[in-house]
């Protein structure tokens, strides 16, 4: 039986297709030309460059190496299309260059083998750049049928489990995390140009601090201790602020013990920074440039496509406080809420759930989630959060039940969070003990005291800006991805066997 299309098969047949596969693999072995003991192949050259290049390679030699994504045999003579890391091209391979008996060998050469190839560029008759190969060579023997070429593979399942599958199958997902690559690379860019230097901090800590989230644990052996997987970067590096580092920043995963959802994953990318000597104002100039630059340097734009919406990088991001927000949207005028059963009510009217925990602050985030976000379609930095849900930023000195901090919101979700960092010890021992509280209370989320965080606070912390960036979200807005889990090479998926 050959195979020379990517069609798929009846399970039976797929069965015979995967028999003769292991019997050419070791028809090739018995004849000492395992094509697994290859260890390297020169290339000269990729498929995308040949093509943009193609007036001046004309009629050279060169050499390349990819998969065979299509096979058409015509006798004495037949192409091949081979695909590489920027793309494909035709290969065109007949008895006469090669001889009789590699041509032999390569008529039972299977869509997915790895092959290396010298040869000619040149255009066929119907106008195609193409190879005309004069030497070929199996590098790699495939041993599984890759998924029907005309549909790709769609099985969003199958796609996000077996990633290099689906890389092979669709150009554009190849494409996006290329992107998500380069994306990265021009944060670094900016960043190191404005002064910053990049740092590493611990994932495993034993107070996993930072973020209102439930944290990973497990056990290190070598201690005997028990240990949480980091929620966040920040109280490490707010230390290296106390040390002198005066901007310092990391991309690096961590790991929250949540749901998931088309904007959630466990585990996921952070940018966290800090700069001493400004605040959350400084923090926000920051951000419009770095997302205008990473959009111009990557995409080439600044108005970007995301569904049906066309995102504006390039005008002045919207500023507005949160209860200038929620009165925006629902005419509710949280300066005039005085008490926390006032609150309720109003929550109670609006049809907001709310727990006995909840206090005035909860009640107007709740709000805001409820009757706001969906509008901010646009970049729109929401300022000015309660107290309540913000034990890490500084407060408004003319508003105490307040903080200067902002939240990024893109197409209706977050994108970055800042703060004015609080840097009173004092202040943030006392916001310390109110979190333990709530987590007597039954929130899992909320943060513990870390006695040497703060023992850092009260050897000195500058006035300092602070921002996380969530990249998976932002790479979503710049590729056009309308889930997480189309720009996580590797989501966390459920184990098949459970």
């Amino acid at each position: 039986m050959s195979e020379t299309t990517t069609q798929q098969q009846p399970e039976q047949d797929l069965h015979q297709l995967l028999k003769v596969r292991r019997e050419k693999l070791a028809n090739l072995q018995e004849a000492n030309k395992d094509p697994f003991h290859i260890t390297k192949y020169e290339v000269t050259h990729h498929s995308q460059e040949i093509k943009d290049r193609f007036e001046e390679l004309e009629g050279d030699k060169v050499s390349i190496a990819g998969r065979i994504m299509a096979k058409r045999v015509m006798g004495k003579a037949s192409f091949c299309n081979i695909q590489d890391l920027p793309g494909n091209i035709q290969c065109y391979v007949t008895r006469d260059s090669l001889g009789e008996d590699i041509y032999a060998e390569f008529k039972k050469y299977d869509v997915g083998d790895i092959v290396g190839i010298k040869g000619e560029v040149f255009r066929t008759q119907k106008g195609e750049k193409s190879v005309h190969v004069s030497e070929i060579i199996l590098l790699t023997k495939s041993l599984q049928v890759l998924p029907e070429k005309y549909h790709g593979l769609v099985n969003t399942d199958l796609r996000y489990r077996q990633r290099y599958t689906d890389l092979i199958m669709n150009e554009e997902v190849k494409d996006t995390f290329i992107k998500r690559s380069q994306i990265i690379s021009s944060i670094r860019r900016y960043l190191d140009g404005q002064g910053f230097i990049e740092v590493e901090t611990p994932v495993l800590t034993a107070n996993a601090g930072g973020a209102a989230a439930r944290p990973f644990e497990t056990h290190y052996n070598a201690l005997d201790e028990d240990v949480k997987l980091r929620i966040s970067l920040e109280l490490y590096l707010k230390r290296l602020i106390v040390g002198g580092l005066e901007r310092v920043y990391e991309i690096s995963r961590v790991f929250r013990n949540e749901g998931m959802s088309t904007r959630h994953n466990p585990e996921f990318t952070m940018m966290e920074l800090y700069q001493a000597y400004t605040d959350y104002y400084g923090m926000m100039d920051l951000t419009e440039n770095l997302f205008r630059h990473v959009a111009m340097e990557v995409i080439g734009t600044t108005v970007i496509q995301y569904g049906e919406a066309a995102i504006d990088y390039g005008k002045p991001f919207e500023r507005i406080t949160m209860i200038d927000a929620v009165k925006k949207y629902t005419g509710i005028d949280f300066d005039t809420v005085t008490t926390l059963e006032e609150a309720k009510k109003i929550a109670d009217e609006k049809g907001v759930r709310y727990e006995k925990r909840h206090k005035k602050g909860d009640i107007l985030a709740l709000l805001f989630e409820e009757f706001v976000e969906e509008h901010l379609i646009q970049p729109t930095f929401i300022l000015d959060h309660p107290i309540e849900i913000t034990p890490l930023a500084k407060k408004k000195p003319d508003k105490p039940d307040y903080t200067e901090r902002f939240e990024l919101f893109i197409f209706g979700r977050e994108l970055a969070n800042a703060y004015s960092e609080l840097n009173d010890p004092i202040d943030q021992r006392e916001r310390f003990i109110a979190q333990e509280e709530l987590r007597t209370l039954g929130d899992e989320e909320a943060n513990t005291i870390d006695e040497d965080f703060l023992n850092a606070l009260e050897i000195g912390m500058p006035p300092t800006g602070g921002i996380g960036i969530g990249i998976d979200r932002l790479v979503m807005l710049l590729t056009n991805s309308p889930a997480i889990r189309d720009v996580i090479l590797f989501p966390t998926m459920k184990s098949l066997d459970k």
